[in-house]
């Protein structure tokens, strides 16, 4: 089945779904532009009874973890899914960005990563989670913010994220920071029998 994501202001809609296509579905874009440091590091603050800091490569197999733990909970749409890599794959990750985390003790309950993309470079956050049981406490909010601060500090004023429309959470948690919905997408998957 090929499914087809289209732009919600697309033309192409309309005629996806005179085709008979359904949404299987909706996801989003954000930027945030120029960020408040003052907002950002009151979101940091606001994650009461828990470290946030940066993480590095020797939290690979904690950070592996949490999102193992995750894995099951992250919405699925055909244009936001996620599946975990290996641990040994997530470590390369520091070769081209950087991991924010949150710890209760001495246990990560919550990460984001970030990197530099496009040219002006722009911080972009791949995925963002937080352990069940910790969800709902502004961790999520905590970690991307410490982020945002820490590429704002090296010059970086544009930054961009997304995800499953269905996850009101992150979305809250999103704008909360600043950050602008740029668009929004559909997932049309064809007609039962139909191939696309």
């Amino acid at each position: 089945m090929t499914v087809e994501v289209v732009r919600d202001d697309d033309p192409r809609c309309a005629e996806l779904e005179a085709a008979g296509y359904r949404v299987v579905g909706e996801s989003w874009a954000a930027r945030l532009r120029d960020p408040d440091p003052a907002v950002l590091e009151q979101a940091v603050l606001r994650a009461a009874g828990v470290t946030v800091r940066e993480l590095g490569p020797e939290c690979a197999a904690a950070w592996h973890e949490l999102e193992t733990a995750n894995e099951k909970d992250y919405p699925y749409t055909p244009a936001t899914h996620r599946v975990v890599q290996p641990v040994d794959e997530l470590a390369e990750l520091w070769t081209t960005g950087r991991v924010f985390g949150a710890f209760d003790g001495e246990r990560l309950v919550g990460a984001t990563y970030i990197s530099l993309q496009g040219d002006p470079p722009r911080g972009e956050t791949a995925f963002t989670s937080v352990l069940d049981g910790y969800r709902g406490r502004g961790i999520g909010q905590a970690v991307k913010a410490a982020s945002i601060l820490a590429l704002y500090a090296d010059g970086v004023r544009v930054f961009g994220t997304g995800g499953a429309a269905l996850n009101e959470g992150s979305l809250g948690a999103n704008l909360a920071l600043g950050y602008v919905i740029t668009e929004r997408w559909r997932s049309y998957a064809p007609p039962a029998g139909g191939d696309g």
